[in-house]
This record gives structure tokens, sequence and C-alpha cells, in this order.
């Protein structure tokens, strides 16, 4: 079996796999996963639906997981969960907060944004909020997810030959401007969101 056989036939399952570890609470590149399976899908010409909805089924397990184990283990065991990844109690106090002033639209739209996207379930069982109202937003949302991030995928593995033209086209110093442009604007949306409210 070459390399380009097996991508084809672990690519997807790692995608979803990816999704379900990194929503069920464990920082993990679940999104970057699903964006490379993709771009491979695209390149191979293979179905992109298949890879969104084996993201989805990924996110959607993912996220119930997550969700049972805020229910079952509450703050205590988020806390002490989260020491791990240098989570403190007061940004879970700053969290429940937050989930609870926009709980459904956390769900929701917490697929997009990194860190909601892993905790955000956990943060639905710790908080109690109903089960069927979160399956709902949850497989909304994650749906959602797996349509954007897979379509980005195969578009960006469609188009690999005008980004290479791209690429040569602007050069090196052009792609190190465009680099520290990105990391600028990433360090000011940062020291934006810590800054206290």
């Amino acid at each position: 079996m070459n390399w380009f056989d097996l991508v084809d036939a672990v690519g997807n399952p790692v995608a979803g796999f990816g999704s379900l570890i990194e929503t069920a609470g464990v920082p993990f590149p679940g999104e970057a996963l699903l964006l490379g399976a993709s771009g491979w899908a695209a390149a191979r010409h293979q179905s992109v639906l298949l890879v969104i909805l084996i993201g989805f089924a990924g996110a959607t397990a993912g996220a119930d997981i997550g969700y049972l184990v805020g229910y079952k283990g509450g703050r205590p065991f988020v806390e002490r969960f989260g020491s791990f990844f240098r989570i403190r109690p007061e940004h879970i106090a700053r969290s429940e907060l937050f989930f609870a002033r926009h709980g459904d639209r956390a769900i929701l739209a917490g697929r997009f944004v990194l860190g909601m996207r892993t905790w955000g379930s956990m943060l639905a069982g710790m908080s109690r909020m109903p089960f069927w109202r979160f399956q709902l937003l949850s497989a909304i949302g994650g749906l959602a997810w797996a349509v954007v991030i897979g379509v980005a995928g195969y578009l960006v593995g469609s188009n690999l030959a005008l980004l290479q033209a791209i690429i040569r086209g602007i050069g090196l110093g052009g792609l190190i401007v465009l680099a520290m442009i990105a990391v600028i604007l990433l360090v000011a949306q940062h020291l934006a969101a810590s800054r206290p409210r």
C-alpha cells in the first residue's frame, strides 16, 4: 500500500476522531484535520460530502461526551481537568457568566471560536442546560461548522495550482509581510480579549 492509499483509507476517520476529541473537551487540532481531509478530498477528486458528514458526526458525538462530563463532574471536575491545560478557576468563572447570558448562542456559534469549541459543551453540562436543547443547538452548530470548514478545505484543495502561482507571484518577501500582518492581528485580538471590562 502506498502513502496515497493509506491517507485515502484513514484520512476521513482520523478527521472525524480529531473533531470528536476536540469537542469532547481536549485541546486538539480537530479543525485543522477536517480542513486537511477536505483539501485532500479535493486533490484526489473524492466527495467532500463524506468528509463533512464524518466531521459533523465526530463533532456532535464529542460535544455529547463533553456535555456529559460537565453534567456529571460539575465545576470541581472541570477545574481539576482544566488545570492540566493551565485554565484557572477565574477563567472558568468568567466563562460561566458568559454562558449564563449567551448559552444558546455560545453553543451555536462556539464551534467557530477556539476554546469555545473545546470547552462549550462542558460548560453547557455544568450549567445544566436541558440536554434536548443542547443536542439541537449542538447539531445545528456542528453541521454549519463541518460545512464551512469542509467547503473551505475543498476550495483550497481544488485551487492548489492557483495558490502556488500566487505564492510565486508575491515571492518570499510578500509571504513574510502577510505573515507579519496576520501575527499583528492575532496579537491585537488577544490583547483586546484579555483587557478587563
